[in-house]
């Protein structure tokens, strides 16, 4: 079944190199029970890992049944150690934190079959330990360790089982029982390849091949194996198979595994998390903060509306220095004339600003004045959601009516309707008709905190005035608002009879320009505190790197043993990643809730606008599971890339 030929395997270059096997030639039949005995550094072992799979030699050649294995690729030797190997090492090499049905199952996983944990069972059963199936192993006796090994071993139905001095590190009453079930293992027709230095051992062996300085120094056959034809068909089934039969790990055997890992150090995983949680938590957070804000602005900026001219008097100056008395004063003529500039114009409505105390019981407080114009509402989107705007009659009459914020609703009237009820404005009475709609409250002055009444009513019964302090105009298409405010400007001054220094005498501002640099600041804003958040994100993704270049290292020797019983590189590949993904995505959902949390402790603590979307919460998410691939990558490469030997001896 297996013939080596002048097998030589050298570990390391120039003086440091040590020649392990030189020139070893030998044929194993099927069925045989094979002791190879030496003292340390004899190169027993060596020969037992070429032998299988675990290794290739350096030179000479290695047959089974006629097919190479020099020849083989990684993946293909992994599948030959899954299919047709099992290996009992003396260090146990069970998995710590995993009970031990679950170390038996391990070679399952990388394989095609199912049912694992029947299968798992069955095997413990076989080697007596059916009642110790749920244990650690740090809760078993040595032997008992060494059996769970042998289950392991033999979960898979090998052909050939490695056993590399099974009874070193066991008492002699466990010693007995394993070479009792190895025995009668060999019976049953498995192919036993056993490394020991006990003679003792040696001597349930029908062969024993003894080895010096990395040469075979006798080989003795004490009893004939008879060659089983079954067990050669299977071997050269899984031979036929190994370039087309890979098993297919399912994804949910992986995630199973990672999960094992993640909760097998749950300290060391919570404490990865965290970076991760945080840096999610303040991405939600801060890109609430900014949609809040943005959608504050949005609001702000509806009431400044769209298209729009603000015309308003200047400053007179005298000698160089400005005084705040407006020296154009606009009338109800000024108003008509700018209407008639149609159609480039769509809408108009003076303006006249002031203050007053309002009182309403026992309630009063001092606040803004506004007078308006018919489209006003319109205009600024001040049009009432409950109740009414005014009517052109009203306006024309100075009738006593107004509309109140939403702020001179909470202060005046609490939880009361206010609709129809009268308030008094500087001891003038006046009749609540609706109440204006929210706005943002963003800024030193509260927006809400204002009445609006018709202008006319404003100027002649409340302010004494007899002009108007603005006109606001409604420009009918975006691209008309250059040659709109020119014509405006020339208008006023014609009528005003200014022939020079307009602007010292008033100000036309374009709101569009003002609209596109709030939203200019917004955005700015917005993505500043999105960028700030993202570093911590990134942050918490080194940190994620950190951990699981840690785990690799200390799972070094369980790397080694999933590639002994058949997994391969990519499956290594894929544990690993699945680990970093599933903690930031567990931190990252964390981080989700923190970040909710704290966008509405901000709202209500602090008072600030915030808004928690779910494109964000998408996009932290992403972002998270972005930082699992990108920072797990490298240790998920590192680990697979490690030489199953090398992970082995690691100490």
């Amino acid at each position: 079944m297996i013939e080596i030929k002048n097998v030589s395997k050298t570990y390391g270059k120039g003086t440091a190199c040590v020649k392990a096997l030189i020139d070893v030639s030998v044929t194993i039949n099927q069925g045989e029970f094979v002791a190879i005995m030496g003292a340390s550094g004899s190169g027993k072992s060596t020969l037992l890992h070429i032998l299988g799979f675990l290794d290739i030699p350096s030179s000479g050649s290695y047959e089974i049944f006629g097919t190479d294995i020099a020849s083989l690729s990684n993946e293909e030797l992994a599948y030959l150690r899954n299919k047709l190997a099992g290996f009992v090492f003396q260090q146990f090499h069970l998995l710590r934190r995993t009970s031990a049905i679950e170390n038996v199952e391990l070679p399952l996983v990388y394989s095609d079959k199912k049912n694992l944990v029947q299968t798992a069972k069955e095997k413990l059963s076989s080697v007596g330990l059916e009642n110790r199936a749920g244990h650690l192993p740090n809760e078993l006796s040595g032997g008992e360790q060494q059996r769970v090994a042998i289950a392991r071993a033999l979960v898979n139905n090998p052909v050939i089982i490695f056993a590399d001095e099974p009874t070193g590190n066991l008492d002699t009453k466990s010693e007995e029982e394993i070479m009792k079930i190895i025995t009668q293992l060999n019976e049953q027709g498995k192919t036993i390849i056993m490394v020991t230095h006990e003679n003792e051992i040696a001597q349930h062996a029908k062969r024993i091949i003894t080895m010096r300085d990395g040469k075979i120094i006798s080989d003795e056959t004490k009893k004939k194996t008879k060659v089983l034809e079954e067990s050669d068909k299977l071997v050269r089934d899984v031979l036929s198979q190994r370039h087309s039969a890979f098993a297919k790990v399912e994804f949910v055997e992986h995630i199973k595994q990672s999960h094992r890992a993640i909760f097998a150090n749950k300290i060391r995983s919570f404490l990865s998390m965290l970076g991760i949680l945080f840096g999610v938590g303040a991405v939600i957070s801060m890109l609430a903060l900014g949609q809040g804000a943005k959608e504050a602005m949005e609001e702000r900026i509806k009431t400044l509306g769209s298209n729009l001219l603000a015309i308003r008097g200047g400053s007179a100056r005298v000698r160089g220095v400005s005084h705040s008395v407006s020296v154009t004063r606009f009338t109800p003529a000024d108003e008509e004339a700018i209407r008639g500039l149609k159609p480039i114009i769509k809408r108009v409505s003076a303006t006249a600003d002031g203050s007053g105390q309002v009182v309403y019981k026992n309630e009063n407080l001092n606040t803004r004045i506004e007078g308006v114009g018919f489209d006003y509402g319109e205009m600024r989107a001040c049009a009432p959601e409950t109740g009414r705007w005014f009517t052109k009659e009203e306006i024309a009459g100075r009738e006593k009516v107004v509309i109140v914020g939403t702020t001179i609703v909470e202060k005046l009237f609490g939880n009361m309707n206010p609709i129809d009820e009268v308030i008094k404005i500087n001891r003038i009475n006046f009749r609540v008709i609706g109440i204006a709609p929210e706005k943002s409250s963003a800024g030193w002055r509260d927006q809400n905190e204002i009445i609006y009444m018709p202008v006319t009513t404003a100027m002649y019964r409340l302010l004494g005035k007899d002009y108007f302090d603005g006109i606001d105009v409604e420009v009918s298409e975006m691209e008309l608002m250059s040659l709109a405010k020119e014509q405006i400007e020339q208008l006023i001054a014609k009528r005003h009879h200014i022939n020079k220094d307009v602007d010292n005498y008033f100000h036309i501002r374009d709101m569009s320009e003002i609209q596109e640099m709030l939203s200019s600041t917004t955005r700015t804003m917005s993505v500043l505190l999105g960028s700030i958040a993202a570093i911590s994100l990134l942050v918490g993704g080194i940190g994620i790197m950190n951990i699981m270049l840690v785990s690799v290292t200390e799972r070094t020797r369980e790397i080694g043993l999933r590639k002994a019983v058949g997994a391969r590189a990519k499956d290594i590949m894929t544990q690993f990643l699945i680990e970093a993904v599933t903690m930031t995505l567990s931190g990252g959902f964390m981080g989700i809730l923190l970040g909710i949390g704290i966008s509405i402790a901000l709202s209500f603590i602090a008072g600030w606008a915030t808004k928690v979307t779910l494109s964000n919460i998408v996009l932290a998410t992403g972002f998270s599971i972005s930082v699992g691939l990108f920072f797990g990558v490298w240790p998920a490469q590192k680990a697979a890339k490690l030489d199953p030997i090398e992970a082995l001896r690691y100490e």
